[in-house]
C-alpha cells in the first residue's frame, strides 16, 4: 500500500475526474478483505455505502482490512487506512487523522453523502488503537 504522503503528492497534480480515478485506483489496491469478515460487527455506521473495517495486528503494528461496496467510497476508505496502516497503536491513538486527510479536501471534492461516514471510520480506528495501546 502507498503511503499517505505518496498519495497526496500524486493527488495534488491531478484535477477533477483524475482525482476520482485515483481514488478508485486506491480502492482497488486495498488488501482483499474476506467476505466472512464483512459482518454487522465490522460495518461502519453512518456511511451511505457499506463500509467494513476489521482490525488486526498488535500494539506495535496495527493492521486493518477494509472494503466498501462503492468504488469512490472504497478509495476514501483506502486514504484513511493509508494514514494509519502498520503504525504503532499509541501513535494512531494520538494521531490527528482528520488533519492528515485535510490536504485531500474531500469535503469540497466529493458530495457530502460520500464523506459522511469518514468521521465514524476514523473514530473506530482510533478507538481500536487506544484500546490496544492501553491494554
Amino acid at each position: 500500500m502507498r503511503t499517505l504522503d505518496d498519495i497526496r503528492e500524486e493527488y495534488e497534480f491531478l484535477e477533477g475526474d483524475e482525482r476520482y480515478r485515483l481514488l478508485i485506483e486506491l480502492g482497488r489496491e486495498l488488501e482483499e478483505m474476506p467476505n466472512a469478515l464483512k459482518t454487522d460487527a465490522t460495518l461502519v455506521r453512518g456511511c451511505s455505502a457499506a463500509v467494513w473495517v476489521y482490525p488486526t495486528g498488535e500494539a506495535d503494528k496495527l493492521h486493518f482490512l477494509a472494503d466498501s461496496n462503492a468504488a469512490i467510497t472504497k478509495g476514501i476508505v483506502a486514504l484513511v487506512i493509508a494514514a494509519v496502516q502498520d503504525k504503532p497503536a499509541s501513535k494512531v491513538a494520538a494521531m490527528d487523522v482528520v488533519g492528515a486527510l485535510e490536504p485531500f479536501d474531500l469535503k469540497n471534492q466529493l458530495s457530502s453523502n460520500r464523506t459522511q461516514g469518514v468521521p465514524n471510520m476514523i473514530a473506530l480506528v482510533k478507538e481500536h488503537a487506544a484500546r490496544i495501546a492501553g491494554g
